[in-house]
C-alpha cells in the first residue's frame, strides 16, 4: 500500500466515524463537481474541526474569505446561533452562484451572505460597514494574498478572535529557500506575519490525508 492510499484509508476512517457527510453536504459537493469547479474544498475532517473551533470560540460572527462551493461555509455556519451571521467573500460569480444554491439547500440562507468580487475590494466595503467584529475568519482564498487578508482579518476582529489560514505546508514548498513562486511569497509573508506580530500568537500544524500534504496556521487575537 502507498503511503497516500494509506492517508486516504485512515481519512476515510475517521470521516465515516466522525464527520460523516449528510445529503446536504453531499449535494454541496455533488453540484461543485457538476458545474466544473476544482476540487479544492476543505475535506470532511477538516470541516467538521472548522465548526468545532468556531463552537469553541462561541462564535456569533463568522468572516469566511474564499466560499468556492459553499462547502466549508455549510460547516462553519452550522457551528452559529440562530441570531449569528456568516459573510462569505469569493472572487468568481459562477463559484458563488452554486454556493448560493448549496447553502440554500442546507438552510443557512438566512444567516449567511456570499460577496461577490475580488476579497481585496470587498474588505474594505464590509470595513465601512461597521460591522460587529468577528469572532472567527476562515482564510483559504488566493495564497498570493495571504498576507493582506490577514490585515484585513486583524481590523475586523477583536482580542479573542481566532484566524484560521488553510493550505500554508505548499506540500512541503513552504520551507524551501530555493521556492519563489507567488503561492509560497504570500504564505511565508503571512507565517511571518503571525509569528513577528504584537497582537497574534499562532502556531502552524502539518497535516495528510485525502488532501495529500498540506497544513494550516491558527492565530489568536491579543489586546
Amino acid at each position: 500500500m502507498s503511503e497516500s492510499q494509506l492517508w486516504d484509508d485512515v481519512d476515510d476512517y475517521f470521516t465515516t466515524h466522525l464527520a460523516r457527510d449528510d445529503d446536504a453536504l453531499e449535494a454541496a459537493l455533488r453540484d461543485s463537481d457538476a458545474a466544473g469547479l476544482p476540487r479544492i474544498h476543505v475535506s470532511a475532517t477538516q470541516g467538521k474541526l472548522l465548526r468545532l473551533l468556531a463552537e469553541i470560540q462561541g462564535a456569533r460572527y463568522i468572516l469566511e474569505i474564499g466560499t468556492l462551493g459553499g462547502y466549508s461555509t455549510i460547516w462553519l455556519a452550522r457551528a452559529l446561533p440562530g441570531d449569528g451571521h456568516l459573510v462569505s467573500l469569493e472572487h468568481s460569480a459562477k463559484h458563488a452562484e452554486v454556493a448560493v444554491r448549496n447553502i440554500a439547500r442546507a438552510g443557512l440562507d438566512r444567516q449567511v451572505e456570499v460577496r461577490v468580487g475580488p476579497a481585496l475590494e470587498s474588505l474594505p466595503k464590509l470595513a465601512d460597514e461597521n460591522p460587529p467584529p468577528f469572532d472567527l475568519v476562515f482564510i483559504d482564498a488566493d495564497k498570493v494574498n495571504n498576507p493582506h487578508y490577514l490585515e484585513w482579518a486583524l481590523r475586523l476582529t477583536r482580542t479573542g478572535s481566532l484566524i484560521v489560514l488553510d493550505n500554508v505546508v505548499r506540500g512541503g514548498r513552504v520551507a524551501d529557500p530555493a521556492e519563489t513562486a507567488d503561492d509560497v511569497r504570500g504564505t511565508r509573508a503571512a507565517i511571518e506575519m503571525i509569528g513577528g506580530h504584537p497582537r497574534l500568537s499562532g502556531t502552524a500544524i502539518q497535516t495528510v490525508g485525502s488532501k495529500g500534504y498540506d497544513g494550516f496556521a491558527l492565530a489568536r487575537v491579543r489586546a
